[in-house]
């Protein structure tokens, strides 16, 4: 609607609105106006903005005086910034602006601008000058004007006024209502003879035949109101919702309107109009829509046609010509399909859109399009979802938000455009688009219609026509419509898009073959004034001849070793470590996951193959850089660092004989089952025709199947393997990461990428050249030879154009200047760099020029082409032309084979370079052919990338961003300054020709060369830009010498005369120089600019090239990326975006072998992720039948996702081949690791005497009774532990006592590679394990039943009720009842028993907080040997032990032990297994065994005991060898000893690396046991553990069981190796405060406090605080016990720890016990621990203590301890003190315990 009424309510009469909308539409009625659904459809919707923003977003109003009927509207200027000026006449800079006063100034005019005249309301008088793109002002007729404005300030000189509303306030022109660029510009200014700016002609901003057209539309828009009012049953509330939609964009006339922000002036508004779309549009598509072809003999010209609505007719004639395409018609059909999205929701009543609907919006958006834009077919297909969608906007949110009360009575009754409404509608849309589409009308039949646009064609009717549409209503057949092409521009692109690139190629090469090149050349040889190109060669050759000195030729290097330099290609950066530690993570999360699809821990090593595209480049590449990174020899497939050619056998190309090498990969994968095979999948987005070959090897049944093969997709484009029937897991899919994060470098690169997105920022501002270009004189002459031979493909057309300008150029720069006018400013550019860059360095270092030619017919010719004019130019020694072919080798000369061989530092004789990587440096020009880009990397040396020649019609996103993707780079970052923006990375050397690029040739030449900053002068600094200034922008300061007469030139070109500046006394400024480090030659400070003429011209138009201090190239070519050209419909395609901010080449299908499911989806946001954008395609793209998962469907499963299959994608030239190859370097060493464990490794002292022989293999009974008992601990777990008072005691003199915590950091541990016999933890998941583990399919998680087994035990005065979860697979261990499957007891064997595969011993292993790291898998340590593994776990842990361990046996202790120690467990253990072996002696004395020859045997074990060994004593060799051995052997070895079961206790030693030889001294000792019992529960029937201890309660059993007279045997033979394992165990307690959950760190001291105090009480165990109190305390107890060891402290029936520091001398109250012999002691303290009625006073009273001795009773309660106190008559030698009454930290429901202190009198 007009802007006057933007805001008004819905209420306004229609009539009104509709008239003021069709006036608005009138004002520009000649030009192309902006059609209706280019607002509706292709731009994002516009909420309501203030008057300002809607004026801004929305055409201007025309000037007063005009006869629209619009209220004014009010307007309020914007408040100008604080203290800016405000003076009418002046900017707010305080610049003048009135042309009286500038009149005489010379004033700075950006190429495109003129100076207009401005009207101001407050100065009528005078003028203010401004400069004004000419591009949004009018013609002399008043047409062609651009909505919108673009200006600049000519006082200050800001630039970049897009809105006339900020240029007018910029200005002060203080309006009072909206500014207008239509009432204020007034008038053009031009210079008179003298060059004073005058008043010139008036802009004319209405255009002539105006009321005529106005007339016919408005009379039309009355009759379209007219039909809709007649109907009574609607409403103008009705009308103006269905109606106004279809009439809204009138009121905005002329073209699309552009907000353009680029700095070509000839940039078209449309492409970027066309590109744009609402928020919620769904997609834009790629591929053109190209019809059908009619070509006939008698025509003048050839015709396109869609095929739309309706029957086709029968086309007769020369059918060979005819091109029939149904796309549009799917177009049409697929719009039909849309509500079907809806259907979940219920009945829908939403209709499709009509076909005259679709008809409508068809004629707009042809209507919307540029001269030279090319329709594109899902353009229209989001036009169409939008349109359907915005109409139905209503229903659509109701079933989205299920609202049952809404009836579809109550829906909106829209309708659509009738058939008697369509045609003239249609008329309507494109009655002022020049003619450029026309609608035909047919009554009969749309063959009607075709003969009536022939006719037209062949009587020239259509020559400003480029779509005709044919429309044919019929009662009976319905609407039928079909469009036909009449441009020539749009029909061949059309028709040239609907051919594959393949089928392009055939018809290119046909066309070669067939000599239709010749005419073009003829007729290019015409044009040239000079002659023909040939002669004036041969000219210039002759001359050349005649006089050798024209031609230079480079000199050697005088010194190559100074200069040369050793390129890397295998440096690893940090991004690239991460990237292959993300790999590492994820093949660590598939072996994880509950899938069991990898076992990581069952590989031993890794071996890999590569898979690349059929490029012989990508090849050797890929086989540089692993030859180069070393991986081969860290794996361990090469004992030496072999030849290049030894690393291709792990390299394959995706070939013919690719086969043979993957069926040996497969085989070699059979027979070594532990090596973990990866298959890396390079560049898949390469893959076209050999797409199937890639599905036959890679999909196979041998490598889907093998357990130990994993596959890697490596690839820039991961487009095509993310579709609805991918293999790969969205969860394996790994993106490159960014390297930085809020501005901060996240991975300290020292490199910066410079990849797509960065190259389209830089064509964003308008403050220098960007990096991504196109040629406007090329694309001219390509437009022009295209309408002269049409039948040529356009590639024949633009190669041939582009050799001549690259032969030009040369002929140009070689001396022939006089032609350089034939050539484009850019080609010049190029050539001019690539012959003068080698002779600025010493070494020769120059630039790489990509010429990119995808058919290898034309590559070819172009090298033939440039290779003779190279030749006979005498320029065979400046450069190198290289033709980049996929299946052929590169061929270097001689010259430049020699200077790559000395740079490279390289003696072979026979070398050549392989790749394009072994180019860097050389100056050479590279015809890159193929049909795309197979993963090729590019030097560093690349200075400029061609691509003006790729394929422009046939638009995929993959294709376009792999072209760009050449042109990728890293940047070294330390040369970039935080202040500037990507424009200044494209800076390019001095001596570079100035270059327009996209402006017209003439104003290429009259631009601008050499800028100079005025507002610099005042500070003295001079910075000079020449268009790209190489050097400046390098560096932080330039340094200018004194009194320095600098002259100032233009470029080549420039038709203004030589510009001095002479500037006197400019102060030199210090500053530093930022130099590079690949420079040649480091560079002066200060410089001096000089002129120079090119050889052979004394024109005006001469190159004056400023020559700097000679500067390696190759050294600048690492800090500034590649100047990317382009074809003109590719730029605009990436430049444009669409409305969620992304390039439009987003949007575009993203492969060829894929296809959009649907054409209902939505855009692709800005704000997504790369997951998001992998889960965008895999919902909205299916794979076409030729691609490699287009099966994957039908094998199952929707989600049919291979379990070892990952993806890393990543930017283009990034380095992801390095991370790939730094990922099987770190996966290996994560398999070795994972072999590995740390184990404990500390030396222990054994001092025992020698009573076996040394050899002897099991103990004897006698003498082991014989032996003394070693009291002394010797695992150092206790080394802060109290040692025990014995005759041999002997004290290790250390610092003072560690906190057990400091104990465990400082352990000393040693990496151990785990054995065959090792025992593992839940991460071990090898398929022997699978059964045992349970995840066999016949051992399901739920196959478990839980047993209560109840037995009584006198001490704890109660029955005690145990929980057995036994799995089924495990019943056959029990016996159960039959009645009710009662547990009654554990099978136990007979001692006589002698089965070689089982153990006899059931093993019982306590465990807390170690569900998945304790070592519970005992398959491989018992060697399949079948035995009885059961879990003491608490209660509380017993569903996650489930959970990880469903095949083991557990026995779930009560609840009240849920907060004990492991005292508790061993406790309840033993009392269950002597309770269970009295129920079995009494079920097995019924079948007539004996008691005695049940086996009373069972196995305490620590659960992070891993492996165990072997000593063995060679006699021959006189050495000690230590073996692995299993878990079987061991025990069957120990319970093979004669006589065992009159052992109490057996066990093995822990395992020290250098205990060896002493243990040998002795093979069996008599000591202390840990960590691996093998307890007989028979003869310690009576021999408890305490079931309250937490720490050294098995010194605590040992002393028992030694007291008790029964023997202990530790076998020095075998030893246990114990895993460290950081979590878990008794570290699992921790000691807080029960007021608050808070973990704070609590002193020991605090461990206890005076009973009934107000002291905090603590959330811990009364055993666990006592004993911690003990242990770090206990030399304020026992004062004269520190370190005091021939005064021990007694204790009497248990063993406490009281700190290192302090003696215990343990001694039995039990009659007939084995006590040390205390007479000769006096003991320094009395510890006496629950004493029962064993102790008695007489028996303390054996016992001598010091005066002073101290005395510490414990007990359960305060009465127990007075009644203990009384008992022992301890009053009678102990002194007492109230105060000296103490109790644990702990509240009466946690049951403290109490001690009592006293001094011996």
């Amino acid at each position: 609607m007009g802007n006057s009424y933007a805001g008004l309510p819905k209420t306004t009469r229609f009539e009104e609105v509709l008239h003021n909308s069709i006036e608005a539409s009138l004002r520009s009625s000649n030009l192309v106006p902006r059609p209706v659904f280019s607002q509706l459809y292709l731009e994002a919707e516009q909420k309501s903005l203030p008057h300002e923003g809607r004026l801004e977003n929305e055409e201007d109003q025309e000037e007063d005086g005009s006869d629209s009927n619009s209220p004014p509207i009010p307007y309020q200027m914007k408040a100008p910034p604080e203290g800016c000026c405000t003076t009418d006449g002046f900017c707010q800079s305080g610049k003048d602006l009135r042309l009286a006063f500038i009149s005489n100034e010379q004033i700075e005019v950006a190429p495109g601008f003129l100076l207009v005249g401005v009207k101001s309301p407050n100065l009528p008088d005078h003028l203010l000058v401004c400069a004004v793109d000419r591009r949004f002002l009018p013609d002399d007729s008043g047409r062609n004007a651009l909505l919108g404005f673009s200006g600049n300030c000519v006082g200050c000189g800001e630039k970049g006024f897009r809105y006339f509303t900020e240029f007018s306030n910029h200005i002060n022109l203080k309006l009072t209502t909206q500014p207008k660029k239509q009432k204020h510009l007034r008038y053009l200014l031009i210079r008179n003879a003298q060059g004073t700016l005058v008043k010139g002609p008036l802009i004319c901003w209405k255009g002539t035949g105006k009321t005529t057209d106005a007339c016919y539309l408005y009379m039309h828009c009355l009759t379209y109101l007219t039909l809709y009012k007649c109907s009574p049953l609607r409403t103008n509330e009705e009308i103006f919702i269905y109606v106004s939609d279809l009439i809204r964009s009138f009121a905005n006339s002329g073209p699309p309107k552009k907000r353009h922000k680029g700095w070509s002036p000839e940039y078209s508004a449309a492409p970027d109009a066309a590109a744009r779309s609402s928020p919620c549009a769904l997609g834009i598509g790629a591929r053109a829509g190209v019809f059908a072809k009619w070509g006939d003999h008698r025509m003048g010209k050839t015709c396109r046609g869609f095929r739309g609505h309706g029957i086709f007719p029968y086309l007769c004639g020369n059918v060979s010509d005819v091109i029939v395409s149904p796309l549009l018609q799917s177009c049409y059909k697929n719009s039909q399909a849309l509500p079907r999205v809806y259907e979940q929701y219920g009945a829908s009543p939403i209709q499709p859109l009509s076909v005259e609907m679709q008809i409508l919006l068809t004629v707009y958006y042809l209507v919307q399009l540029a001269p030279d834009q090319i329709p594109l077919i899902e353009d229209l297909e989001q036009i169409f979802m939008k349109s359907w969608r915005d109409s139905h906007v209503t229903e659509i949110r109701q079933y989205q938000q299920v609202h049952t009360q809404v009836t579809p009575q109550a829906l909106s009754q829209m309708q659509p455009v009738t058939q008697a409404q369509l045609p003239w509608l249609a008329r309507l849309a494109a009655s002022s688009c020049n003619d450029s589409v026309r609608i035909v009308e047919s009554t009969s039949s749309l063959a009607e219609g075709l003969a009536e646009t022939f006719k037209s064609l062949i009587d020239n009717r259509l020559t400003q026509t480029n779509f005709v549409i044919i429309i044919c209503v019929s009662k009976l057949r319905g609407t039928e419509s079909c469009v036909v092409v009449t441009g020539k521009h749009h029909a061949r692109a059309l028709s040239e898009s609907m051919c594959t690139p393949t089928e392009s190629f055939m018809k290119i090469s046909s066309e070669l073959a067939s000599g239709k090149l010749g005419s073009l050349g003829a007729f290019f040889s015409s044009l040239c004034p000079e002659g023909d190109l040939d002669t004036l060669l041969d000219k210039f050759q002759l001359e050349r001849n005649c006089f050798p000195n024209l031609s230079e030729t480079p000199d050697s290097p005088k010194d190559p070793e100074k200069f040369s330099e050793q390129f890397e290609w295998h440096q690893v950066r940090p991004i690239q470590l991460a990237v292959a530690r993300k790999l590492l993570s994820h093949v660590c999360a598939i072996a994880d996951s509950s899938t069991q699809n990898l076992d990581l821990g069952s590989f031993e090593k890794v071996e890999f193959l590569i898979f690349v595209p059929p490029s012989d480049v990508t090849f050797q590449q890929i086989v540089l850089h692993l030859w180069s990174s070393g991986i081969l020899l860290e794996l361990g497939l090469e004992t030496n660092h072999m030849s290049r050619e030894g690393a291709e056998q792990y390299v394959v190309k995706l070939d013919s004989d690719a086969r043979d090498k993957i069926d040996c990969f497969v085989k070699k994968s059979k027979l070594s089952p532990y090596t973990l095979f990866i298959l890396v999948h390079d560049h898949f987005y390469s893959f076209h025709c050999k797409c199937r070959l890639a599905d036959a090897l890679l999909n196979c049944r041998e490598i889907k199947e093998a357990p130990n093969i994993l596959i890697l997709h490596v690839t820039s484009f991961p487009f095509a393997l993310q579709t609805q029937y991918t293999r790969i897991s969205p969860y394996n899919e790994i993106h490159w990461p960014s390297t930085c994060n809020n501005d901060i470098d996240v991975y300290h690169e020292n490199t910066k990428y410079f990849g797509l997105s960065e190259f389209i920022d830089s064509t964003r501002s308008g403050h220098s050249l960007p990096l991504l270009r196109y040629d406007s004189s090329f694309e001219a002459m390509v437009m022009a030879l295209g309408e002269r031979f049409p039948k040529l493909h356009s590639a024949v057309i633009r190669t041939y154009v582009l050799i001549q300008h690259y032969a030009l150029a040369m002929m140009a720069v070689s001396g022939l200047s006089q032609i350089k006018k034939y050539t484009s400013v850019e080609t010049l550019e190029i050539i001019q760099n690539l012959i003068n860059s080698p002779k600025q360095c010493p070494n020769h270092h120059g630039h790489m020029v990509l010429l990119r030619i995808p058919s290898i017919s034309l590559a070819t010719l172009a090298y033939e082409r440039l290779g003779q004019v190279r030749e006979r130019l005498g320029l065979q020694q400046q450069f190198e032309i290289i033709l980049g072919s996929p299946n052929s080798a590169l061929n270097v000369g001689k010259h430049f084979l020699e200077r790559l061989k000395t740079w490279l530092k390289i003696q072979d004789a026979d070398w050549a370079p392989r790749t394009y990587l072994e180019l860097e440096g050389l100056p050479c020009i590279l015809i890159f052919t193929g049909m795309d880009p197979q993963g090729e990397s590019l030097p560093r040396s690349l200075k400029y990338c061609d691509l003006r020649l790729i394929n422009s019609t046939y638009l995929m996103r993959t294709a376009l961003e792999q072209e760009l993707g050449l042109a990728a780079y890293l940047v070294k970052s330390d040369m970039l300054s935080s202040k500037m923006g990507p424009n200044y990375l494209s800076e390019s050397d001095p001596e570079k020709l100035s270059s327009t690029d996209n402006e017209d040739e003439e104003l290429g030449n009259d631009g601008l060369c050499v800028l100079v900053a005025n507002a610099w002068f005042s500070s003295h600094i001079l910075i000079i830009r020449l268009i790209e200034n190489s050097k400046m922008a390098m560096l932080a300061s330039v340094n200018v010498c004194e009194n320095a007469s600098t002259e100032l030139t233009f470029y080549p070109g420039c038709r203004h005369a030589v510009v001095s500046y002479s500037i006197g006394k400019i102060k030199q400024i210090r500053g530093k120089s930022i130099e590079s480090s690949t420079y040649c030659d480091k560079p002066n400070n200060s410089r001096r600019f000089s002129k120079s003429t090119s050889s052979g011209s004394s024109s005006a138009q001469n190159s004056v090239i400023s020559q700097p201090v000679r500067q390696c190239s190759r050294g600048k070519s690492l800090n500034h990326p590649p100047i990317v050209f382009l074809p003109k419909a590719v730029y605009d395609v990436i430049t444009s975006v669409d409305s969620s901010g992304l390039p439009k080449s987003t949007s575009f299908l993203p492969h060829h072998l894929v296809n959009w499911a649907s054409s209902f989806r939505p855009l692709l946001s800005k704000m997504m992720t790369c997951t998001e954008q992998s889960l965008y395609y895999r919902q909205w793209t299916v794979p076409k039948q030729s691609h490699m998962d287009s099966n994957n469907r039908a094998e199952g499963r929707t989600d049919n996702f291979h379990p070892r299959r990952l993806l890393l994608s990543g930017p283009p030239q990034v380095g992801k081949t390095g991370a790939y190859l730094q990922f099987l370097g770190i996966l290996s060493r994560m398999l070795i690791r994972l072999m590995e464990v740390d184990i404990y490794d500390e030396e222990e002292v054994n001092l025992s005497k020698l009573f076996h022989h040394s050899t002897a293999r099991w103990p004897d009974y006698d003498i082991m009774k014989t032996m003394p008992f070693d009291y002394t601990v010797h695992d150092p777990k206790f080394e802060d532990a109290s040692p025990i008072y014995s005759e041999d005691l002997i004290i290790r003199t250390e610092e003072g006592p560690k906190r057990q915590e400091e104990v465990f950091l400082r352990c000393r541990t040693t990496r151990m590679r785990l054995s065959k016999y090792a025992a593992y933890n839940t991460y071990h998941h090898c398929e022997q394990c699978h059964q045992y583990m349970g995840f066999n399919p016949r051992y399901q998680l739920y196959e478990s039943t839980l047993h209560a087994f109840t037995f009584s035990y006198s001490m704890l005065g109660e029955e005690i009720q145990l929980y057995f979860i036994i799995p089924k697979s495990k019943e056959h261990h029990f016996i159960f009842n039959q009645p009710g499957d009662q547990l009654e007891s554990m099978r136990l064997p007979l001692t006589l028993d002698r089965n070689p595969d089982a153990i006899k011993s059931p093993i019982f292993t306590p465990t807390t907080g170690r569900h998945e790291h304790g070592l519970f898998n005992l398959y491989h340590a018992m060697d399949g040997a079948n035995h009885l593994h059961i879990l003491v776990v608490k209660e509380y842990e017993m569903a996650v032990y489930k959970k990880y361990w469903p095949n083991h046996i557990m026995l779930v202790l009560p609840s009240i032990f849920n907060g004990a120690g492991v005292g508790a467990a061993h406790f309840l253990i033993k009392e269950l297994s002597y309770h269970n072996l009295e129920l079995e002696r009494n079920r097995q004395e019924e079948l007539g065994i004996k008691p005695q020859d049940i086996w009373p045997f069972i196995i305490l074990a620590d659960d992070s005991c891993v492996m165990w060994n072997m000593m063995d004593f060679s006699l021959f060799l006189l050495k000690i060898y230590c073996l692995n051995v299993s878990l079987k052997y061991v025990l069957q070895h120990i319970e093979a000893t004669s006589g065992i079961t009159q052992y109490g206790l057996c066990g093995l030693r822990k395992w020290n690396s250098r205990g060896s030889s002493i243990h040998l001294q002795e093979p069996f000792s008599r000591c202390h046991l840990h960590d691996f019992i093998l307890l007989n529960v028979d003869l310690t029937q009576n021999v408890q553990f305490n079931q309250n201890r937490f720490t050294c309660d098995e010194v605590d059993f040992n002393l028992r069981v030694h007291s008790a007279g029964l023997v202990i045997c530790r076998f020095n033979y075998f030893s246990v190796m114990k895993k460290q394992i950081p979590i878990g165990g008794r570290r699992n307690v921790i000691i807080k405060s029960k007021v608050s959950d808070v973990p704070t760190t609590i002193p020991p001291s605090q461990y206890i406090c005076a009973p009934d105090s107000k002291h905090t009480f603590l959330a811990a165990h009364a055993q666990l605080l006592l004993e911690k109190y003990l242990q770090y305390t206990s030399q304020r107890l026992f004062p004269l016990s520190l370190k005091n060891y021939n005064h021990p402290v007694l204790s009497v029936d248990c063993y406490l720890n009281l700190g290192s520091e302090i003696a215990v001398c343990y001694v039995s109250s039990r009659p007939h016990s084995v006590n040390i012999n205390c007479t000769h002691l006096e003991f320094s303290g009395l510890l006496l621990y629950i004493c029962d009625s064993f102790v008695t006073s007489s028996f303390l009273k054996k016992f001598n203590f010091l005066k002073g001795a101290t005395l510490c009773v414990i007990c359960q309660d305060r009465n127990s301890l007075r009644q203990t106190v009384v008992r022992l008559e301890l009053e009678e030698e102990w002194r007492f003190r109230l105060r000296d009454e103490f109790q644990t930290a702990n509240s009466k429901e946690d049951k403290p315990l109490f001690f009592l202190t006293g001094r011996h009198i």
